[in-house]
């Protein structure tokens, strides 16, 4: 068997087992020399396997080293449902090429369940919080809305439905669908706040719809988002600013940011919450303040935020090529703006804010050599003057926007 040719097969069985499989998945699994999958799946398809089968190491190997090993002979993988929804074949597509495979999926999970509720899928909000932090629910949870979620285990509606109530959507109805398709299935209903369900089946789905509060913490969907939804000691870049910043920085799908100087984290925060697919590098030497960004990732659902306790330039020696740049502190520091420049690719974005003489006089000189987009951002916000009011004006940031050529 040439290296081209399709050696891999990838099937999706569902907790029906057997009786769920068409002829030809059900051919394929006969057929093959080397049947791998979890406990379940192997016992799942048990009455139609002939070659060897092997169950996933634990822990699991994501560089998927066994099967790799097997190519040219025969293999078939078991999968829950879809296999490139959350599954194993996402995780095989990164290792073998796709035209060396042939994938025959069943119907997800997503699937399933929405079909039992009546549910159309294109109109809610997907997550997977399995083996992930259910912090990732928070940004899509907003009024009205309709939410599925995997989860990890029979303790995850629990654990979802007491993070709801915390956030002020304790009044959400909660679905909870176990071993969809199985002659385990079951479907039970209850809200957030008075959560009571026992024994709940480790394969779940959980279906939110979301009723809030009016002190819910509900997060805008657009950037500058409220100063008071962060945690901060002051050194924040106020919302107006960072809703100007984000617009500058031009965020676009996957891209990654280094945040140098992040202070809250709430520049790398807003940019990680443009869209899941991005990612950001929040640098900060303070260590509460890296505490305290841990924390916002969290409050604001992107706890993949990556935080590096350190001092740029040095701090930034072995990271990850960046997309973007944003310095909001730090920046006068020797090296930091070359290092900055030097590390961004072609069409890379740097974009740096001024509110003090020195840092506003490197970018003035940064923007007479290299160019770019020099912006001044004055806000001003209305204040008591005695008994009347009047506007009080916040200090003025010098913003520097240049595109590497």
């Amino acid at each position: 068997m040439t290296g081209s040719a399709k050696w891999l097969t990838v099937v999706g069985i569902g907790e029906d087992g057997v009786a769920g499989l068409g002829d030809r998945a059900k051919r394929l699994i006969a057929d093959a020399d080397i049947v791998f999958g979890g406990r379940r799946h192997l016992a799942l398809a048990q009455a139609l396997i002939k070659g060897e089968a092997l169950m996933w190491p634990s822990p699991f190997d994501a560089a998927m080293s066994d099967v790799i090993a097997q190519r040219g002979r025969r293999v078939c993988v078991l999968a829950s449902g879809d296999p490139f929804l959350h599954g194993v074949g996402v995780t095989l597509a990164r290792h073998v090429a796709f035209d060396e495979m042939l994938v025959i999926p069943a119907p997800s999970a997503f699937s399933l369940a929405t079909a039992r509720l009546g549910w159309a899928l294109q109109d809610i909000e997907t997550v997977s919080l399995h083996g992930r932090a259910i912090d990732l629910i928070r940004p899509l949870l907003q009024p009205r809305r309709r939410i599925m979620a995997l989860t990890s285990d029979g303790d995850g509606p629990k654990a979802v439905a007491a993070l709801l109530t915390q956030c002020g959507f304790g009044a959400s109805r909660l679905t909870v669908l176990e071993a969809l398709g199985g002659s385990d299935e079951r479907v039970r209903t209850t809200t957030a706040a008075d959560f009571d369900l026992k024994d709940i089946n480790a394969l779940n789905v959980l279906a939110v719809e979301a009723e809030s509060n009016h002190e819910a913490r509900v997060l805008p969907l657009t950037a500058g988002r409220s100063d008071d939804l962060f945690e901060h000691d002051g050194q924040i870049t106020k919302r107006e600013v960072r809703a100007v910043t984000m617009a500058a920085l031009a965020p676009k799908r996957g891209e990654l940011l280094w945040d140098i100087g992040a202070g809250s984290g709430s520049i790398s925060i807003e940019w990680m919450l443009a869209d899941p697919s991005m990612r950001a590098v929040a640098i900060e030497t303070d260590a509460a303040r890296v505490a305290r960004i841990g924390r916002n990732a969290g409050a604001f659902g992107v706890p993949g935020l990556t935080v590096v306790r350190g001092a740029a330039p040095a701090a930034l020696a072995d990271l990850e090529t960046p997309d973007a740049i944003f310095i909001g502190g730090g920046g006068t520091d020797a090296g930091v703006m070359d290092a900055a420049v030097a590390a961004l690719p072609w069409g890379g974005r740097l974009v740096a804010n001024a509110v003090t003489l020195e840092m506003e006089a490197l970018l003035l000189a940064r923007h007479a050599a290299l160019g770019g987009d020099l912006v001044r951002i004055a806000i001003s916000r209305e204040a008591a003057i005695g008994t009347m009011s009047g506007w009080r004006p916040a200090m003025p940031v010098t913003q520097w926007l240049w595109v590497k050529p």
